[in-house]
């Protein structure tokens, strides 16, 4: 293709405006009002010495440009950049500046900082969301607001407008629509910053309603709980699935199935995001199209789409972003210049970051505008390179924007994550044909349920299907050997990622570097990909005991057969216990053992039942915490497994593996804490090895065990470290143990101070080699040729 025949490269005069925008609201989000102030009037200084001096030099001003900018030697469109870039650093610094001034009102800082309870009038911006909590406790429902009125004790009620979020118990929460003003009794306290938050509310009580919200929330409201209803006699995953696929409802949706997509780079799919306004608009502009409609009353058309999608889906702030990146091409569409399209996005994030700074900060924002940059800079020149290598069109562009969006977020997510997904985009590619037909089923459901119930079930049963592949596309994708790499995390990673996909985009532009690039991706999969699937080296050969990196709590897997095992506490967090076990390749669960009822041990009861069988569950007969207690019981029954009790001497053999229970002897009270010192504390033999799992139990049920049972009872090879190696170990039990692989399983940056460092330099003096899973994730102590090692492997 001849140089003049080629595409015109993409129009970025606006290009700086946005990125000037952007950045100095970001900056003056974190640096204050006062420095923000300074920025605009020192940018504003420069852009007037610029323009000075540039009229100077060229002596003329071209009036047929924007602002009169002036043509000198570097070009039109690097002086409209340049300028553009400055503008927009005065916009966004001013603009920013403004609202942190009222975020930052001294009464409202005073107030916060001595952790004030005032009576709050508020208006709800967004849906109250339920934020995850230790098992067995009600959740707190996270609410953000508009801040009206405080009326603090003893003081004048004080009248301001600023943005706050709110904490809170009540369940009560549940049915407040964004919109809708209330008034709350709380206590202040500072927020993370960042933001335009101006304070954190913590609110005990239920909220009082002293006015009803807009109409268009309630009929949002009304479509949202009848797509609702339509998906609750589906099955748990598809149904979960598909409100958050429609309009972002992720209230149903299985924790883990969300860690799926997460792994796999869908997560964008259940977010309301542009692609779910491109779907909305592309269905209807296809009708248009068949229907020979003009450019004019498409577009038209489109934005009445986008107006009814933004109603379903709500109008919170996240909702009327996804809207402006989803539309931004009927303005193309309606003046037939593709062109168009790049200044539409450009005026889009400026006007958004101008009419709200907080976006500047906002993680979603910044996904939503790059992978629209992508699908605008990269996908066109993609889809056009793959069709001239005889690339069907259909498939060139299934290939080609999918893959633009994913290269385009990967720096932002690669920061936020620390890791790189290398199955992003295959999984995108695979889902590509499902989620238009599920999304347009579910708006169905939605939009038929206030008037024909039946018709809207009917419509989320045919919806269950696509979802249903989605399911089995994040489900596998997420199990993958290395789907996943490790990256730096933060900003430093985000911009190395940046650095070198940019360098690698501007590389394969040669054949000879893209031939290159091929040949070495090729010999990549063919040499890796065999190696990872039949030697990944986790789990390690000659393994006998896996302490599972779940964060602050206790999970612990003994192995019987290659995908068999007996698992021993399941930690905080379902999420992380499955994972755990999908990487040790554990399909069948034995045996579950609870040693105790804290939520550390059992909150992620769920993960251990997800897509396997298991065959019992015992428990220790201390039956307190009870929600903790219940919450075994329940997930057990509604499997169909048969909970039983342990006690001292209680024993299960299978295979090579034995366990046996030392203790509580007795049962003990009116300790420190009860539920920890009748811990069932278990005594394992795997081979020709020998593990003690002690649970929680503290000082008065160790010494208990030692008194009755001997030094030789405990004495083992490894030792997982009792109640995360914390200060409350009995100095006689540790020596007895004498053990030499000492585990502790314990949260990274917990507040409880665990492990405590003279317990940890006790076993290493007594010649432990002790691993901690907050340092080294997965510990596995393995017996290879009659020797005990340790091999660890980080999540």
């Amino acid at each position: 293709m001849s140089t003049a025949a080629r595409r015109p490269g993409p129009d970025l005069r606006l290009a700086g405006l946005a990125l000037g925008a952007w950045l100095s609201a970001l900056l003056t989000l974190y640096a204050g009002a006062t420095a923000g102030t300074v920025l605009a009037a020192g940018s504003a200084a420069a852009v007037g010495v610029l323009w000075w001096g540039v009229s100077r030099r060229t002596g003329r001003v071209d009036p047929r440009l924007p602002g009169a900018v002036p043509t000198w030697e570097v070009g039109v469109s690097t002086a409209l950049v340049l300028l553009g870039g400055m503008l927009g650093v005065v916009c966004g610094a001013a603009a920013t500046a403004a609202r942190v001034a009222v975020r930052d009102a001294p009464v409202v800082v005073d107030l916060a900082a001595s952790h004030a309870t005032v009576v709050a009038e508020l208006t709800v911006r967004d849906d109250p969301r339920a934020a995850r909590t230790a098992a067995g406790r009600p959740p707190t429902y996270v609410v953000l607001a508009d801040l009206h009125r405080l009326r603090p004790p003893g003081r004048p009620p004080i009248r301001l407008a600023a943005r706050v979020v709110v904490l809170g118990a009540d369940p009560g929460w549940r049915a407040v629509l964004p919109g809708q003003p209330v008034t709350v009794t709380a206590r202040m306290s500072r927020p993370l910053g960042g933001d335009l938050r101006a304070a954190t509310l913590t609110v005990a009580g239920a909220p009082e309603h002293i006015g009803p919200p807009p109409w268009y929330q309630r009929a949002a409201g009304t479509l949202r709980t009848g797509l609702q209803r339509a998906c609750a006699h589906l099955p748990r995953e598809p149904g979960g699935l598909l409100p958050g696929l429609v309009v972002g409802d992720t209230s149903a949706l299985d924790p883990a199935l969300a860690e799926d997509f997460r792994a796999t780079g869908m997560t964008h799919l259940v977010a309301v995001s542009g692609a779910n306004v491109a779907i909305v608009v592309g269905a209807v502009l296809l009708l248009a199209r068949w229907s020979r409609a003009g450019p004019r009353l498409a577009a038209g058309l489109g934005v009445a789409a986008v107006i009814g999608f933004v109603v379903l889906a709500r109008p919170s702030p996240s909702v009327v972003r996804a809207a402006v990146m989803g539309g931004i091409g009927l303005l193309a569409l309606a003046t037939a210049r593709s062109r168009a399209t790049m200044p539409a996005l450009c005026a889009a994030v400026t006007v958004l970051v101008l009419a709200d700074p907080e976006l500047a900060g906002d993680a979603g924002f910044a996904l939503s505008v790059l992978a629209t940059g992508g699908l605008v800079l990269l996908a066109p020149g993609w889809r056009d390179a793959l069709r001239r290598r005889r690339v069907p069109p259909g498939l060139a562009e299934a290939l080609a924007v999918p893959a633009a969006a994913q290269v385009a977020c990967a720096p932002v997510i690669a920061g936020l994550s620390g890791t790189v997904s290398v199955v992003a985009v295959p999984a995108n590619l695979l889902v590509v044909p499902a989620v238009a037909p599920a999304t347009m089923l579910g708006i169905g459901a939605a939009v038929l349920s206030p008037v024909w119930p039946g018709g809207a079930e009917m419509m989320a049963w045919l919806g269950q299907w696509p979802a249903r592949w989605l399911v089995t596309v994040a489900r596998y994708g997420a199990r993958l050997p290395s789907g996943e790499l490790p990256w730096l995390p933060g900003a430093l990673g985000g911009l190395l990622l940046a650095a070198v996909l940019l360098g690698g985009l501007m590389a394969v532009r040669r054949p000879a570097v893209r031939r290159l690039a091929a040949v070495v991706a090729a010999a990549a999969v063919v040499g890796a990909v065999p190696v990872q699937l039949v030697a990944s080296g986790w789990p390690p050969a000659g393994w006998l005991v896996v302490a599972c990196s779940v964060g602050q709590g206790d999970a612990v897997v003994l192995p019987v057969t290659r995908d068999r095992a007996v698992v021993v506490d399941v930690g905080p967090d379902p999420i992380a216990v499955d994972r755990c076990l999908r990487g040790l390749g554990i399909s069948t669960v034995a045996l579950l053992v609870v040693t105790h009822f804290h939520a550390d041990h059992v909150g992620g009861v769920a993960g251990v039942f997800r897509d396997r069988t298991v065959g019992a569950v015992v428990t220790t007969s201390w039956a307190e915490p009870a929600a903790g207690r219940a919450l075994v019981r329940d997930t057990a029954a509604a499997h169909g497994v048969a909970v039983g009790q342990a006690a001292a001497g209680w024993a299960y053999a299978d295979g090579a593996l034995r366990l046996t229970v030392l203790g509580p002897r007795q049962a003990l009270s009116g300790t420190r804490s009860d539920p920890n010192n009748n811990s069932l504390v278990i005594r394992a033999t795997v081979g020709a090895a020998s593990v003690l799992l002690a649970g929680d139990a503290e000082a008065e049920e160790q010494a208990a065990l030692v008194a009755g049972s001997g030094a030789g009872a405990v004495a083992v090879d490894v030792l997982k470290v009792a109640h995360h190696g914390s200060s409350f170990q009995d100095v006689a039990f540790l020596d007895a143990v004498h053990p030499r692989v000492a585990l502790v399983s314990v949260g990274a940056g917990n507040p409880y101070g665990h492990p405590n460092p003279a317990v940890l330099d006790r076993l290493a003096r007594s010649g432990a080699r002790v691993v901690r899973t907050d340092v080294s994730g997965d510990a596995a102590a393995v017996l290879v040729d009659g020797r005990l090692a340790v091999v660890t492997h980080p999540p």
